[in-house]
């Protein structure tokens, strides 16, 4: 009986016919023992999308924007505005966040819809309901209730 013997040699990271990868070159590319990658220390600019808006005849606007997170990509607050009409300009009366900052999610706040509900009036002092989607699966926010007086929005 004779002995035969195989001998396999495999290259990682060759294709065939083509050069071997290279090899990384920059500082970042190879961590050196006990240090990962860096954390993004320095908050992103501000991204908004307004997502709701509700004009009450000609003096009298509300909006709903979506802000997100400069820390959290996947989180963002909503921003209840209040706009009065004069001298041929809307001036902003008023802001309120929408539940606390932060607490929303980015992309069910900006996707198809968002808003489940958005109620204004024109009385005096006039009430606001807001309801937005938690997420798909969650469905929709508990209302929340506002009324604003002389421009000035209070939580009701």
């Amino acid at each position: 009986m004779a002995a035969t013997a195989t001998a396999v040699t495999a290259t990682i990271g060759a294709s065939a016919g083509g050069p071997a990868n290279p090899q990384p070159t920059g500082p970042q590319a190879r961590p050196t023992a006990g240090q990962g990658p860096k954390k993004q220390t320095e908050p992103r600019p501000a991204e908004h999308r307004r997502i709701a808006s509700s004009i009450l005849g000609t003096d009298v606007k509300y909006t709903l924007t979506a802000l997100r997170s400069r820390t959290d990509p996947l989180a963002a607050s909503v921003r209840l505005q209040v706009f009065t009409f004069d001298n041929g300009t809307w001036r902003e009366t008023d802001r309120a966040l929408v539940g606390r900052a932060d607490s929303w999610f980015w992309f069910p706040l900006t996707g198809r819809h968002a808003v489940c509900a958005f109620s204004t009036s024109s009385t005096q002092p006039a009430p606001v309901a807001v309801s937005m989607l938690l997420t798909p699966s969650a469905g929709c926010s508990p209302t929340q209730h506002f009324r604003v007086d002389n421009g000035r929005i209070v939580p009701a």
